[in-house]
């Protein structure tokens, strides 16, 4: 079964793959892009009502540009990559404006699952929040920040 991690990373070696990356740094590029929209997926994921945001965004019912996990993403990327790496205005600029993108094709692969594929939409939720999808996902996000906050002493 394929993971998040790795349908990110595809969609991501197959945006960057005109982009003239130095070799010596491109893996490490690559990477900061695919965990940077993991980051903003989880980040956004496990915050109340996140969920809702996700699986509006995976399903194609948000416009990816205007997602608050496209603009998490770009920022993490941003801060964590492009400055740390100094990748310059031209590049850092080019391989961030591919995330809305990389979420799209990322929400097409997950929409056209038809029950027998790699991936469904609940793993995936499950992946990035640590926690069964319930039917209202703010009650789940209230309950699990609760317990979190309850086991710690």
């Amino acid at each position: 079964m394929a993971s998040i991690s790795d349908l990110i990373m595809q969609q991501v070696k197959s945006a960057a793959g005109g982009i003239e990356i130095p070799s010596n740094i491109k893996s490490q590029v690559l990477g900061g892009l695919s965990d940077s929209i993991l980051g903003g997926l989880t980040q956004t994921a496990t915050k109340p009502g996140g969920v809702d945001i996700v699986k509006s965004l995976l399903t194609g019912k948000s416009d990816v540009a205007k997602s608050p996990v496209t603009a998490l993403a770009g920022k993490l990327f941003t801060n964590n990559v492009v400055s740390k790496l100094g990748l310059g205005k031209n590049l850092g600029g080019t391989l961030t404006a591919l995330i809305p993108g990389i979420l799209s094709k990322l929400g097409g692969i997950l929409k056209d699952q038809d029950g027998d594929g790699d991936v469904d939409l609940n793993d995936v939720i499950i992946t990035l929040t640590g926690k069964k999808s319930t039917g209202s996902s703010l009650l789940g996000a209230a309950t699990g920040l609760l317990g979190g906050l309850l086991k710690k002493k």
